[in-house]
């Protein structure tokens, strides 16, 4: 096309009709996967306790509190598993929200058991 000649509608029309064609044929933007953060089991106590501690001092812990629901089991690569996924998922489910050092995972399985629910 020249300096100022405009598209013609018949363009326009097969172009809005492949975008259309896209969208309805599955071709579209899927839906993302959720997400969660889970504690590497081979990660030490120490950090364990140091991202405990982190996750805790940005996002409400109740949940594993003594009575919460995740409170059992009680080991300390449980309770940090629940609180690196509620910071991890507060902060936007972000892979760099879940690094913690290099001592956690983002995976595509729910982490949920019994009335415990990773959110």
């Amino acid at each position: 096309m020249g300096r100022g000649v405009q598209p013609s509608a018949s363009l326009l029309l097969f172009s809005l009709g492949l975008v259309f064609l896209f969208f309805t044929a599955g071709g579209g933007v899927a839906a993302a996967q959720k997400t969660w953060c889970i504690a590497k089991p081979s990660a030490s106590n120490e950090i364990l306790a140091q991202n405990l501690d982190y996750a805790c001092s940005q996002v409400s812990c109740a949940v594993i509190q003594k009575g919460g629901p995740c409170y059992y089991p009680d080991s300390l690569v449980s309770r940090a598993a629940v609180a690196m996924n509620l910071y991890y998922a507060y902060s936007g489910r972000h892979a760099w929200n879940c690094y913690f050092n290099n001592s956690a995972l983002v995976v595509q399985s729910d982490p949920s058991y019994g009335s415990c629910t990773y959110y």
